[in-house]
Parts: C-alpha cells; sequence; structure tokens
C-alpha cells in the first residue's frame, strides 16, 4: 500500500518535472505537419576587445525528425572571415563520460552573411545550419554533458569549449551550455 500511495504521489512530479522546460517558440500540429521549435539557447559566448563571437542552438522537431539549428554570430570593427556549410560538415561533441557523438549537416552550400551596423560601427556575419542527430548518439546526448564541441566548415575545423555556465555579458542573461541536451533534447522527440 505504501509503495502504491509513493508512486501515486511521485508519478505526476516526475512528469511534470520533464515538461516544465518545454516551451515553444513555434508549434504546429495538422494533419500533414508536425512542428516545434524550442527557443534559441546560447551555448558559447567570446567577448575579446572589438570580437564578438556567439555560437546558438534551437531544437526542432518536424515532422518526428529531431534536428538541430546552429547559428553563429559575429561582430567586430574588423574584417569577419566568411564562414561555409555544406553536406561535409560536421558538428562533433566530447561529452563528459568520454563518449564522442556526431551530427551530421542537413545544409546544402551556405556562408555566412554579411551585414553592417551603422549605429555601431561593427561588421555582423550570421551563419546558419541544421544537423541531424543518428539514433546511435541520441541517447548518449540527453545522459551526459557536453565539455567541447567541433563544428567542421566546409574549408576549416574550429573547437569551442563548452562551459558549465555562461554568465552573457552582452545578453545580461545565464545559460547551461553544457547540460543543453539533458534539459532540452526531451521535448522535441
Amino acid at each position: 500500500m505504501r509503495s502504491i500511495l509513493f508512486i501515486l504521489v511521485l508519478f505526476p512530479v516526475l512528469m511534470f518535472s520533464q515538461a516544465k522546460n518545454c516551451v515553444y517558440d513555434f508549434e504546429e500540429k495538422t494533419d500533414s505537419t508536425f512542428v516545434k521549435v524550442m527557443p534559441e539557447k546560447l551555448i558559447y559566448e567570446r567577448v575579446f576587445g572589438n570580437a564578438k563571437d556567439f555560437i546558438q542552438f534551437t531544437l526542432i522537431n518536424n515532422n518526428g525528425v529531431p534536428t538541430l539549428f546552429f547559428q553563429l554570430l559575429q561582430k567586430n570593427n574588423g574584417f569577419i572571415t566568411a564562414s561555409c556549410l555544406d553536406k561535409k560538415s560536421r558538428i562533433v561533441f566530447q561529452l563528459a563520460n568520454g563518449k564522442i557523438v556526431t551530427l551530421l549537416s542537413a545544409t546544402d552550400e551556405v556562408c555566412s552573411t554579411l551585414t553592417f551596423n551603422d549605429v555601431a560601427k561593427e561588421n555582423i556575419r550570421i551563419l546558419d545550419g541544421y544537423f541531424l542527430f543518428s539514433k546511435d548518439n541520441y541517447e548518449e546526448l540527453k545522459k551526459s554533458p557536453i565539455t567541447l564541441m567541433r563544428v567542421q566548415f566546409s574549408s576549416e575545423t574550429k573547437d569551442f569549449v563548452i562551459k558549465k555556465e555562461i554568465k552573457s555579458e552582452v545578453l545580461k542573461q545565464t545559460y547551461t551550455p553544457e547540460n543543453y541536451f539533458i534539459n532540452y533534447l526531451h521535448c522535441v522527440e
């Protein structure tokens, strides 16, 4: 009897705790489409002098296919080299448990766009891409924090150390990027 009472009390708490961080920017379900889009989260921030680099992730469920939307935003008073993604691009995560997880590009060739902000007198480059999870690596991302991210662009590879917590200088918010998939991947299943 005691175990049944425990289950009746604990089960709703567990169900609520799983759903509490599943807030969507966009959600649509019709006879032919099913789309859920999570809000973007800051994963990486580097501010050094006039240079500012940001990486943001957005999780998407597009008709049952979990997808990662990747955005690289760079700001600088000087010249910013273009970055490109293509079908051969990858995002490789090293997890705290030592495992390696690779996401495959779903993006045809695309390069960062360049704009100029007249007010701040700075160049801005934005690169957007979509990456797919495989069934093999999907479960690992829900279990272990991310420690390192390697982005294989079309012509170069860059490594990014993923922090436990970012107190964004620019956005004035706090983020927990190393637990991004642990916190949100269940929302797009």
